[in-house]
């Protein structure tokens, strides 16, 4: 396996199941997708294995693999800023 690419179908299915763990196994739990602080737990725990340049995008890809949305537009997630809450 050549660093960031995948290049034989083993690659490709090593990745998908990589993907698998972090979104719906083991490591999902970890992270506890959905709730608050979830990007943050994927960045500490991913962060041990890939590098700062791609740790945010494979989390956000992550994130919107287990959710269905997008990093801080899941149901039970908070925004940091007030923009349309009410309070």
């Amino acid at each position: 396996m050549v660093a960031g690419r995948e290049v034989t179908p083993n690659d490709v299915k090593n990745t998908q199941r990589l993907m698998e763990y972090w979104a719906h196994g083991e490591g999902a739990a970890k992270i506890a997708w959905g709730t608050d602080g979830d990007f943050a737990r994927c960045e500490l725990e991913l962060g041990k294995y890939v590098s700062p340049g791609v740790v945010k995008g494979l989390c956000a890809n992550l994130h919107h693999r287990a959710t269905g949305a997008w990093p801080g537009h899941a149901p039970g997630e908070h925004h940091s800023s007030n923009h349309g809450h009410k309070g």
